[in-house]
């Protein structure tokens, strides 16, 4: 099952996407009434997930307010989210590999232990919509498609074989990154954090739409040529190892977002890089979510 946040007659819904993708009913017609994404995945029960699976299958006339996809403007699935997003980097062996020629150091292929650090977001950016490319401060903007996980419940201290229990979904995120703020400031924090730098999208699939753990494609194209082409079944910590590992004495609220990281094929890995220019359209596609596309300002 698919869950949007989108527009319609200037008013914001949460919305679950028919079984193709072609229209969009507002779950407050079918039964939950949640005002936000964030209050559905920290609210939503199992029931409740289920008479909403049932209903994408149903006809769009059926449903009070069923909205083709052409006739309303999506937003990002959590457009404002309550904390900044953990990220996971140099979580492919070969992005750690393409990294480190980069910043021409040695790689002994070994990465005994995970890479955090956190992304700040004041709004997510939609699918569709524009990534700001801060001329005046960035001369190296790059990409990072990555698979992103949703955290459904509070958790604290939980083992490896329960971290399911605790997932409500899955969304694509584009770590955009200013390549020069990072090198400069040598730390990734403001390099990931400029405006405009989360989109994050189409939707958000639920945790058993499909085999747990998700062994999902990961691709980028710019204008069209494909750049990142991997899976998730390559991640060097799994969903399992990182969540359990980061409740390890600090809780996950629920609601929080974690970036897992992205695989070889980013800009900085060409010899010459190619960067990001105004312009360029970035498609991000994680299978069985979508695709997530932003045009360069």
């Amino acid at each position: 099952m698919k869950l949007v946040t989108y527009q319609v007659e200037q008013k914001v819904r949460v919305g679950v996407l028919s079984a193709d993708d072609a229209w969009v009913f507002p779950i407050e017609s079918i039964g939950p009434e949640y005002e936000t994404m964030l209050d559905a995945v920290k609210q939503m029960s199992e029931s409740e997930i289920q008479l909403l699976e049932y209903s994408a299958g149903q006809e769009p006339y059926s449903i009070r307010g069923a909205a083709r996809m052409e006739e309303v403007k999506l937003l990002a699935p959590i457009p404002v989210p309550e904390q900044d997003v953990i990220c996971l980097g140099v979580n492919y062996m070969d992005h750690a590999a393409e990294s480190a020629r980069f910043k021409k150091e040695e790689f002994h292929g070994e990465r005994p232990y995970a890479v955090y650090f956190s992304k700040r977001v004041n709004e997510a950016v939609a699918d569709g919509a524009v990534i700001p490319s801060h001329a005046e401060l960035v001369d190296s903007l790059d990409y990072e498609a990555e698979l992103a996980v949703i955290i459904g419940k509070d958790a604290k201290n939980v083992a490896p074989d329960q971290v399911k229990d605790y997932i409500f979904g899955y969304t694509i995120m584009n770590d955009v990154s200013a390549r020069n703020v990072q090198t400069r400031h040598k730390q990734w924090y403001f390099g990931k954090s400029l405006d405009g730098f989360a989109p994050m999208g189409p939707c958000i699939l639920t945790v058993d739409s499909i085999a747990y753990p998700p062994c999902l494609t990961v691709q980028s194209y710019v204008n069209g040529e494909l750049r990142q082409d991997s899976s998730t079944e390559h991640l060097i910590f799994d969903l399992d190892h990182v969540v359990s590992e980061l409740s390890q004495g600090m809780t996950l609220k629920a609601g929080t977002i974690i970036s897992t990281g992205t695989p070889a094929g980013v800009g900085l890995g060409f010899d010459p890089p190619k960067f990001l220019k105004s312009g360029d359209v970035v498609v991000c596609a994680v299978e069985g979510i979508g695709t997530l596309t932003n045009t360069v300002e």
